[in-house]
């Protein structure tokens, strides 16, 4: 079996979904492949991608994308780009209708194997705090952004979550869009035309 089958198979959180507000069974969303070059590292699967089971199959993965300056055929292609979340499904809402965060057991369990599965990685997104928290320690999500160029000579580049929750914390930090995300187009390009695609 391999690492994505076992993964697509985990229902270690099973018991937990079920006493959410959403009462949902996991449906882990694994997407990579050894060859992948570049790895967006979120935090769980949403609503949405928990239905359809494609990854960042909403308007933050638009948005993502288009920070990155790539086009869906090349977001989803495995060979190319892991998605590896934080935890691998939809964490569910709380009673008042927030998110959940991933549970912890998902990345002991399975991050340091899927790192290790993923040899050719040249580039990494931290796509939000628990990501950030979990690849660099702890500390502010703000604070990590705002050193991204420390950072990305690392090959490493936080971001904040593209939710649309974000678009205040875009407005008030406009160097983020004029300075970051042309950076970060170019590291994209760089790692993902390297082997000629």
């Amino acid at each position: 079996m391999s690492l994505q089958d076992e993964i697509s198979a985990c229902r270690l959180c099973a018991s937990r979904f079920a006493a959410t507000a959403t009462g949902h069974r996991p449906r882990p969303v694994a997407w990579f492949e050894p060859t992948a070059r570049l790895m967006v590292a979120g935090q769980a699967p949403g609503a949405r991608v928990h239905a359809s089971g494609l990854p960042f199959n909403d308007a933050s993965g638009a948005r993502l994308r288009d920070w990155m300056g790539v086009q869906p055929e090349v977001f989803y292609d495995r060979a190319r780009v892991a998605i590896v979340p934080m935890a691998f499904c939809f964490p569910g809402y709380d009673a008042k209708g927030s998110d959940l965060p991933p549970p912890p057991i998902c990345a002991a369990t399975w991050r340091a194997r899927v790192l290790a599965a993923l040899p050719q990685l040249r580039l990494t997104l931290l796509v939000g705090g628990a990501a950030m928290g979990w690849h660099l320690g702890r500390g502010p999500v703000s604070a990590r952004v705002a050193a991204w160029r420390h950072s990305a000579a690392t090959g490493v580049f936080p971001l904040p979550h593209p939710s649309w929750r974000n678009t205040g914390w875009l407005r008030r930090n406009p160097w983020f869009e004029a300075e970051l995300v042309p950076d970060l187009r170019a590291a994209v390009a760089g790692v993902l035309d390297h082997d000629g695609a």
